[in-house]
């Protein structure tokens, strides 16, 4: 094989698929990056058998073939080349002769043959929305993916599809976050779990343009996205989703309307008193038409006040101040409503038409405080 590309193509490439090089693995293989330009065009994988990323980058080929290549060693061998053309030509004994400028290196590689190529999918059910929207709902709901693998239902978001709706939920067994948009065209009812690492990474690739769409592809198993130059694998998270229906009250003994960058701000502030792991609640003490805002931990307090629209009781109630934050920086609306029923209860930040709604469990604090 004989391939010649510009270096910033090539490095474009590899950081994609770099993204499904596992970081541990039994299969020596699998630490690889493929090249293959066997049907003529030049094509990048990488597949950890969860996630498995191809993209096509352009240049010429010289002589077809294809080779797998240490994915770590080449990546940090593409990132320290010139910014010129790059050649990269392989023998039968699987050596890589890289060459950019007056630089040369010669790798040892592995036969291409041997590499997991991504699984074949029948492209039957098939749902098609912008990058800028995938790439929005993403950032709205993945920060409230459990990290752990005690329940792996919650380290995935639930994609659910109905009609012209595609709902998208995550939660970590403190919180939950559900965001709604709307499609261009009506589908089958579709509902599967879609692992948080694999948002992330296709997050990360997707350029993020309201003109430009992404495919999104389902089976039993699979999810596959097509965009621009690049397929995106991965393994769906089996098991029923939890009923977070019966989670989501309507009823509520307090609603306050309140400016959402100032309430933003007021958090953060009080936030500075608050090292990391340390578990003290942000106060909200609601009262007639101001909100006191109070944190009390071993660095030191704050209180400050905001003014609200109440409707409702009066309400002393802590949180901890991290969860308000992460649902308050992605939403969009000046103002918002958060909709509370009693000390103990979950409050929720949601509009009227419910396209996003935020459910938060409270913190038990010492109203002394």
């Amino acid at each position: 094989m004989k391939i010649i590309c510009s270096k910033s193509e090539l490095l474009r490439g590899v950081n994609t698929v770099l993204k499904a090089v596992p970081a541990k693995t039994t299969m020596p293989i699998l630490e690889c990056i493929l090249i293959d330009t066997t049907n003529g065009e030049i094509k990048l994988t990488a597949n950890d058998m969860e996630l498995g990323i191809e993209t096509k980058i352009k240049g010429d080929i010289l002589d077809k073939g294809k080779i797998a290549l240490d994915a770590k060693l080449f990546s940090e061998i593409v990132r320290k080349l010139p910014d010129n053309e790059v050649s990269i030509q392989t023998d039968d004994a699987f050596r890589a002769l890289i060459k950019c400028e007056k630089a040369k290196f010669n790798i040892a590689g592995k036969s291409g043959d041997d590499f997991s190529y991504l699984p074949e999918i029948e492209k039957n059910q098939m749902v098609v929305l912008s990058q800028f929207s995938l790439k929005e709902i993403i950032r709205q709901t993945i920060f409230s993916i459990a990290d752990n693998e005690n329940n792996r239902l919650m380290t995935g978001e639930l994609f659910e599809i109905n009609g012209n709706e595609m709902k998208v939920v995550s939660l970590d067994g403190h919180r939950i976050s559900i965001r709604k948009i709307e499609l261009k065209k009506e589908y089958n009812h579709i509902k599967v779990v879609v692992p948080g690492k694999t948002l992330n990474e296709v997050s990360k690739i997707l350029s993020g343009g309201i003109d430009d769409d992404v495919c999104m592809f389902f089976t039993g198993r699979h999810i596959v996205f097509e965009f621009d130059d690049t397929i995106v694998v991965s393994r769906l998270i089996e098991g029923e989703y939890f009923r977070i229906e019966q989670m989501l009250s309507s009823d509520y003994e307090t609603k306050i309307s309140i400016n959402k960058k100032e309430l933003q701000s007021c958090i953060e502030r009080a936030s500075l008193l608050v090292k990391e792991g340390d578990k003290k609640p942000i106060i909200m003490n609601i009262m007639e038409d101001s909100m006191e805002l109070k944190i009390n931990s071993f660095i030191g307090s704050m209180n400050e006040d905001i003014d609200i629209i109440k409707t409702g009781r009066d309400l002393m109630i802590g949180f901890n101040p991290k969860f308000i934050l992460d649902a308050l920086r992605v939403i969009d609306d000046e103002n918002i409503d958060i909709y509370m029923i009693n000390p103990k209860a979950p409050c929720f930040i949601r509009d009227e038409e419910q396209k996003y709604i935020y459910l938060i469990l409270p913190v038990n604090f010492n109203p002394g405080v």
